[in-house]
């Protein structure tokens, strides 16, 4: 068993300060038990805790660490940067030289405004499509997250033509009210709400991978009906990227799929690890966003000198290796195909579901195509999994209902490490 006294404590001190000991929830191991583990340093595929406790990363602070902890020519950067000040609340050429790269690597994006993070990024999509529209309503799908915006946080109704419900306390039922929502990977569902709503909805915005009910992809042919009757109907398209952007290809999903949303929002991977957000499309749309338009957004530290510097390296390294996706793919696969022969061999027939350098053991025979098929897995026995793989040094997702993230610093070593872990967990977790 692992030395966590140093965590403990410090979790005991952080519950009296911050809400459950954490700012943000996930952290807090809820859903699988124990007390979290308090890191102190990274470096390439592996963690270190306050203990000393060694681990293997298989989150990558939940995905923008696609090449592994602390790369040299991102602290490069960061270190160059740090000279000439931490902010400036004015224009700076890394801006326009980050924009630049962004259109370029992703082609459906012909204007772009950075922003601190997803959740921000996806709020001013959402208003911008509100605003060039002149309507009210979005669809989003179950299980899909967008952030912690208002809007975002809304339950499934109680049957596929009703309006969705607050998930979350403080969000209200007016907000409620102008969120549909659907089952991912329903097309009659999304054109039953766009019947029951006729010229009313201005946004549909999804994961295009979803990475927050686990891994679930899109199924054949689902993304390209959406992209027809969003057209159809004069609906703005958007993708949600922040996982996926620059992840699954340089072009992210849409360029995986071959599909051209309006609107496109991103994070993680562009910060190189610091916090950042962007949100860019159509021209015609973006132009709705204040000075230009009408659509009011702003930040103070947009554009942050320190996170562009970040990103730009970051960005620069995956625009000038495009080979690293093949060999993250492959190594993926590997991950993710021996984890499912594992589970095949013990007699459990798991589902494991991959796109790219994401992938999810789901605790469930079942196939996870939405929510709902997710909510079958035995939450239990992934928790004991969860802490078995932890006492073998293996760092992954403190929930059932989270990706797990790969980066290039995953070595073939280190595979078949997480593999025999994998094996001996599985065992212990069923007794």
């Amino acid at each position: 068993m692992l030395n966590l006294t140093t965590s403990s404590a410090l979790f005991e001190r952080a519950k009296t300060l911050i809400p459950g000991g954490v700012n943000s929830p996930v952290r807090a191991f809820r859903s699988v038990g124990g007390s979290p583990v308090f890191m102190q340093s990274a470096q390439g595929a592996w963690l270190t805790d306050v203990d000393g406790n060694r681990y293997v990363d298989f989150i990558n602070s939940w995905g923008p660490m696609i090449l592994g902890h602390a790369p040299q020519m991102v602290l490069d950067a960061v270190s160059q940067a740090l000279t000439n000040s931490l902010s400036f609340g004015t224009p700076t050429r890394r801006e326009v030289d980050m924009a630049e790269l962004i259109r370029k690597m992703v082609p459906s994006i012909e204007k772009v405004r950075l922003v601190n993070s997803g959740t921000e990024a996806c709020m001013s999509a959402i208003r911008a499509a509100r605003g060039y529209t002149g309507r009210s309503k979005i669809i989003k799908f179950e299980g899909c997250y967008h952030g912690h915006g208002d809007a975002f946080l809304i339950a499934a109704g109680s049957g596929a033509l009703t309006a969705g419900e607050p998930d979350s306390a403080g969000v209200t039922r007016g907000v409620a009210q102008d969120t549909l929502t659907a089952p991912y990977n329903d097309v009659p569902a999304v054109e039953a709400l766009i019947a029951a709503n006729p010229g009313e909805v201005a946004a549909l915005i999804l994961e295009p991978v979803v990475g927050n009910m686990g891994l679930v992809a899109p199924a054949e042919g689902f993304l390209q009906a959406l992209r027809a009757l969003c057209t159809e109907h004069g609906i703005v398209f958007i993708f949600d990227e922040v996982m996926t952007g620059f992840r699954l290809a340089q072009g992210g999903a849409q360029e995986l799929y071959g599909i051209k949303p309006d609107l496109t929002t991103l994070g993680k991977i562009i910060g190189g690890g610091l916090p950042v957000g962007a949100y860019g499309g159509r021209e015609d749309i973006m132009n709705c966003v204040a000075p230009v338009g009408k659509v009011y957004q702003a930040g103070t530290l947009s554009g942050n000198p320190m996170a562009t510097a970040a990103g730009m390296a970051q960005l620069r390294y995956l625009h000038e290796h495009p080979e690293l996706y093949r060999d993250l793919d492959a190594s993926t696969a590997r991950l993710a195909d021996g984890t499912r022969q594992i589970a095949a061999e013990l007699g459990l027939n798991y589902t494991v579901n991959r796109v790219g350098s994401m992938f999810s053991l789901f605790f469930t025979s079942q196939p996870v195509n939405n929510l709902e098929d997710a909510k079958q897995c035995d939450t239990a026995a992934f928790g004991r999994y969860f802490h078995a793989m932890l006492n073998r040094g293996i760092y992954l997702a403190p929930s059932q209902f989270e990706a797990l993230f790969i980066s290039t610093a995953i070595t073939d070593d280190l595979v078949e490490m997480y593999l025999t872990a994998c094996r001996e967990s599985l065992i212990e977790a069923h007794g």
